[in-house]
């Protein structure tokens, strides 16, 4: 999988693939935005979420995958080790629940 995500970006090169993810997280932002407004109006309305609920969803977790794809090319250019940034993502998440717990 590294080799093929280096691939990627070596084709399309670091700048393109910066831009690149820009629009990936701006669709996903989108996806996530859509499925709110609907779900404030199924609540407003007080009537069952629509019954494109799962295939929104489902455009999330694509979008989701999108991100994700891209942000593994970075980390294989660049050879970092997810090990160590899955580790300050752990000290992050819990610096933000200490910031929650004392709000």
């Amino acid at each position: 999988m590294k080799e093929d995500l280096l691939k990627i970006i070596k084709h399309y090169g670091v700048n393109a693939q910066q831009r690149q993810l820009a629009e990936e997280v701006f669709e996903l932002q989108e996806a996530i935005t859509q499925y709110e407004i609907e779900k404030g109006w199924s609540e407003l309305l007080n009537i069952k979420m629509f019954d494109s609920d799962v295939s929104e969803k489902k455009h999330i977790a694509e979008e989701i995958a999108d991100v994700l794809t891209i942000i593994s090319e970075f980390v294989a250019y660049y050879e970092l080790n997810e090990y160590e940034i899955y580790e300050i993502a752990y000290k992050k998440v819990a610096r933000q629940l200490e910031r929650i717990k004392n709000e």
